[in-house]
């Protein structure tokens, strides 16, 4: 059953951004996973390092609260914010595709907990595709 949202969750993450990038146990017995976006990336290869990363602490780590810090170098617009890609990376792939494997997210847009508890349940793999595209039943996921 998950809390109402006036109950604030279970555990609720100290934000502790590691030093340097990559995957890192903190004394509360969460992993902290550490990635920048540099400014060659596009969507497509951050969402694959994250992935990446995240897979490598399931592995290492075993259901283990996860809390994901991201930064952002580069993709910035004229205007001093950030591209509408990276936008998306944070608010579409992120916390509405991937947010639920995470305990918190702490990115540039916004620092969140997960109000329910985190699946530990990855896929296999991570396939895009253009946004208005229908899902393959092949590669769907979760399967039913």
């Amino acid at each position: 059953m998950s809390p109402s949202s006036e109950d604030p969750p279970e555990f609720v993450p100290e934000y502790d951004k590691p030093d340097a990038p990559g995957i890192h146990m903190k004394f509360d017995n969460t992993v902290s996973l550490y990635h920048i976006v540099g400014k060659g990336d596009d969507f497509e290869t951050a969402a694959h390092d994250i992935f990446d990363l995240l897979s490598e602490a399931q592995e290492e780590f075993p259901d283990w609260p996860r809390v994901l810090y991201l930064d952002i170098e580069g993709h910035v617009r004229d205007d001093g914010r950030l591209e509408e890609d990276m936008i998306e990376l944070q608010q579409e792939f992120l916390i509405a595709a991937m947010g639920k494997f995470f305990t918190a997210l702490a990115m540039p847009l916004v620092s969140v907990v997960n109000p329910d508890d985190q699946v530990n349940d990855l896929p296999d793999e991570l396939v895009l595709q253009p946004p208005d595209a229908d899902l393959p039943e092949e590669s769907a996921w979760p399967k039913e």
